[in-house]
């Protein structure tokens, strides 16, 4: 089944479907011409906007969505461009949410929904694990889910607890999600794309700590090299990427905690040890290759994330790396995670996120002496 789509100028009378895309599609790439300083919201909006663009039957729905643009305003003026038949609010219902999204999935249409907050997120997971995970397997193979699932997660923003949870790991102990995590400005709009795309669920996990960042991006280039990598069948989904190249260890971090990473190595360069960072981008499919490629180089590795650390994503890291790498290894892998507790007050967050000396603290234990 298609959706009826319009556009608010359509809906008015003002213009026909055709005049009305073709200028809202100018506007964008009017705007985007050129590199540029751009947040990680602004990526992600792109992301959303383009992917509404190409495809009639991607629609975009959630708690404050439309008019508002989102508590983080990730989806501002998409209500305005695609009309509130393409961006929606809907009731404080996350598993109502959800379970339309598997309805309007299983008819031909590929939502993009927003869960406000991470812990907001609860209420619906039943809907995501019972259904979302599952359908493809339990029809073996006949229905497709493309759905995305946003979630704003992590800390980093002064918020309280069911504002900062670092929720990933129950999405990717979960057989049949897919869990991407971007933590730079062209990984959001790249990875938000090929998440539309799939006709694969995916939890798309973004840290919120991240939003206002700024990079110089071109994102007329990243719209280009997105229908380049679709015209070739290329993705990025299942690869990491080696933020900072280096031989003395490795650090491996993903999403809120790649900058830290990233400045823990630059810190440690200072001191004249080179540490190389590595992004996983993609919890699930996980990319064993390029993660051990560089703990064999090195010899030494530390895993960096602000979740829990017990029963963890991070613990799953060192499982395969250790399995794959231990010959290599010069030392036992360390992991410089959040405290397992509750996530504390906004006062107290400094003390639980993993901070530059931490890490280098956990570096300076990896048996240099040997």
């Amino acid at each position: 089944m298609s959706p009826t789509i319009t556009t608010s100028s359509e809906a008015n009378g003002n213009v026909s479907a055709a005049t009305a895309r073709a200028a809202a599609s100018a506007a964008f790439a009017a705007e985007a011409s050129g590199p540029q300083s751009v947040t990680m919201a602004k990526a992600l909006n792109t992301a959303l906007a383009d992917a509404m663009h190409a495809d009639p039957a991607v629609l975009v729905f959630g708690e404050d969505v439309g008019l508002l643009g989102g508590v983080f305003r990730i989806t501002d003026g998409l209500t305005k461009t695609f009309g509130e038949q393409r961006c929606f609010d809907t009731p404080l219902a996350e598993s109502g949410i959800v379970g339309m999204a598997v309805g309007m999935a299983m008819n031909g249409m590929r939502p993009v929904v927003e869960m406000q907050f991470d812990a907001f997120a609860y209420p619906a997971f039943q809907q995501i694990v019972s259904h979302v995970a599952k359908m493809h397997n339990r029809t073996r193979g006949a229905v497709k889910l493309p759905i995305v699932i946003r979630v704003p997660y992590a800390g980093g923003i002064g918020g309280v607890e069911h504002h900062c949870d670092s929720s990933e790991s129950y999405y990717a102990h979960t057989a049949g999600l897919k869990v991407f995590t971007p933590a730079t400005v062209a990984d959001s709009y790249r990875m938000l794309r090929e998440a539309i795309d799939s006709d694969d669920p995916v939890m798309f996990m973004e840290p919120k700590k991240l939003y206002w960042s700024k990079d110089m991006v071109d994102l007329e280039d990243l719209r280009a090299q997105h229908s380049l990598n679709v015209a070739a069948g290329r993705s990025s989904e299942g690869r990491a990427a080696v933020a900072r190249a280096g031989t003395d260890a490795t650090l491996i971090a993903y999403g809120p905690s790649v900058p830290t990473a990233l400045a823990a190595a630059a810190a440690a360069a200072e001191e004249g040890r080179s540490l190389e960072v590595i992004d996983v981008r993609s919890i699930v499919p996980f990319d064993d290759e390029t993660v051990c490629a560089s703990v064999r180089k090195t010899g030494r590795a530390v895993v960096i994330a602000e979740a829990h650390g017990f029963a963890s994503v991070s613990s799953e890291i060192v499982a395969r790396v250790q399995e794959r790498c231990f010959h290599y290894l010069a030392a036992p892998i360390r992991r410089v995670t959040g405290f397992d507790v509750p996530y504390p007050a906004p006062k107290l967050e400094h003390y639980y996120l993993p901070g530059v000396d931490r890490i280098l603290d956990a570096v300076d234990d990896l048996q240099w002496e040997n």
